[in-house]
């Protein structure tokens, strides 16, 4: 069962490849708690399968990265994009993609928050292992209060312009 509507997020950490020194962090991989990262925060969060995968590269993070302004002026504080990546796949994926500024690149690399939120799924007989669902959420301040995950293979309702539909 995945996380539902009205949930919080439960406990787990993320990580980051920054770039740049600054603001505690230091240049590699970062690690965050997530009940740290939301706290006070509306976020748009997107999950996807893997970095440099054709569908995610070509059309999910590049919705996210295109349509960033128009979701922070309906109320995003953050958007992050969550793969079952390690932070430094996600870093270089993050230099590909553009997303400097506008999506945060965020590392779940042995797949154990994907787990806690239901939302895992097992490509292992295609070699990838345990990746995530293809999904989009809105959460606010922890709690979800928007959710859209995806049928197996399909790219309809967790991209972008879905997400900033449903801020109204």
């Amino acid at each position: 069962m995945s996380i539902q509507i009205g949930e919080a997020l439960p406990d787990g950490v993320l990580q980051e490849f920054i770039e740049i020194e600054g603001n505690g962090c230091s240049v590699g991989p970062n690690t965050f708690q997530l009940a740290d990262l939301v706290k006070g925060k509306t976020i748009a969060i997107f999950g996807l399968p893997g970095a440099f995968t054709p569908t995610c590269s070509a059309k999910h993070v590049p919705g996210y990265v295109e349509l960033a302004v128009a979701l922070m002026a309906k109320g995003v504080d953050e958007i992050w994009c969550i793969s079952v990546n390690d932070p430094f796949v996600m870093g270089a994926w993050a230099r590909d993609q553009g997303t400097a500024g506008k999506v945060r690149m965020m590392a779940d690399g042995s797949a154990e928050l994907t787990k806690k939120l239901g939302l895992e799924f097992d490509l292992t007989a295609r070699g990838m292992g345990v990746r995530s669902q293809r999904y989009s959420m809105l959460v606010e301040n922890g709690i979800v209060k928007q959710l859209n995950i995806e049928a197996p293979g399909q790219f309809q309702v967790s991209d972008a312009a879905t997400l900033l539909k449903q801020l109204g």
